[in-house]
């Protein structure tokens, strides 16, 4: 080994590099609002206060919401690129297109009810320029509304056979007990993610199929699949305003987590996991959940239900939504 290898004054100066890349790479972040605008004001605010923003392009796409809050975006930070849909593209569609007009080397996509802390881009990018083999990294996510509180340090890995897996630190007290931490995870978090340009070339853009949850779990699977690793670091974190309470389950929801819980197994896992996940369903996870809401009194969600299975028996696990 090189005795000069780990010399205080050579790690400084591989620090400084690194560094000093952070602050000239351009960095797209993108944002997507529907019917937020106070949300979306909030991040734009926490943008221009904590971070360089001399090196960051950013766009907010408005996914068809009914009013158009793009004049006062503009106000607010008057070099935002606004682009407006005339519909609501979902979660994959509204980011997908704010990334076909970024300019950046580095992508980073937040949720807009998100805010962020100083140095964060530059704690990121260093990463992956550290660890090359990086697809997409997530930081440390807290609650907003409770710092203190962890919501997010990583993923287990899935369970294929019950499309089922654990949130790492998911309600922890945040005693910096993840701070140093920075290495592979089995998913990043759809609140905050960051990614090359180029790799997206590669691996292709964020699934539009799925429309609403799941799609950044199978976006993840697309980087594995072209050899790219994904990545959780605790040296950073953003805040998410997210309730720690789920509150009243919509229709919306029960139809698009119990369609695209069955999509995500049917593009991601093996013939011999697709049969074993499809006993579980049909003997326990679908018959447990029709259970359920008889218990919570929500047979309206029955129907929403019902049709989340039957669109995944008429519907091909690749056919993008209607343009």
């Amino acid at each position: 080994m090189n005795r000069n290898e780990n010399h205080p004054k050579r790690l400084y100066t591989e620090t400084y590099a690194l560094a000093k890349f952070a602050e000239m790479a351009l960095t797209s972040i993108i944002t997507v609002n529907y019917n937020q605008p106070a949300a979306t004001l909030a991040l734009l605010t926490s943008i221009k206060n904590n971070l360089n923003t001399a090196e960051l392009e950013v766009i907010i796409v408005d996914n068809g919401s009914l009013e158009d809050e793009g004049d006062a975006f503009t106000r607010c930070y008057p070099d935002v690129v606004y682009i407006r849909s005339a519909k609501n593209l979902g979660f994959a569609g509204g980011n997908n297109l704010g990334i076909r007009s970024a300019k950046g080397e580095y992508i980073l996509m937040l949720n807009n009810d998100t805010e962020v802390v100083k140095g964060m881009v530059e704690v990121m990018i260093n990463e992956m320029f550290t660890h090359p083999e990086i697809g997409i990294i997530s930081p440390l996510i807290l609650y907003f509304d409770q710092p203190d509180l962890i919501q997010y340090a990583g993923f287990t890995p899935m369970n294929y056979a019950t499309c089922r897996n654990r949130t790492v630190g998911l309600l922890e007290k945040n005693n910096e007990q993840y701070s140093q931490i920075s290495s592979e995870t089995s998913f990043c978090h759809g609140a905050a993610m960051m990614c090359r340009a180029a790799d997206i070339k590669v691996a292709g853009l964020m699934p539009e199929i799925y429309f609403l949850y799941y799609e950044e779990l199978d976006w993840c699977e697309m980087f594995r699949k072209v050899g790219k690793k994904i990545w959780f670091t605790g040296k950073t974190h953003i805040f998410h305003k997210e309730s720690l309470s789920v509150g009243r389950e919509s229709a919306l929801k029960a139809y698009f987590v119990a369609r695209n819980r069955i999509l995500f197994i049917r593009r991601n896992a093996n013939l011999f996991n697709k049969i074993l996940f499809g006993l579980y369903f049909s003997c326990i996870a679908a018959p447990k959940q029709v259970l359920l809401y008889i218990a919570q009194k929500r047979t309206d969600l029955l129907p929403h239900f019902h049709k989340a299975i039957v669109w995944n028996f008429r519907q091909s696990k690749t056919v993008l939504p209607p343009s």
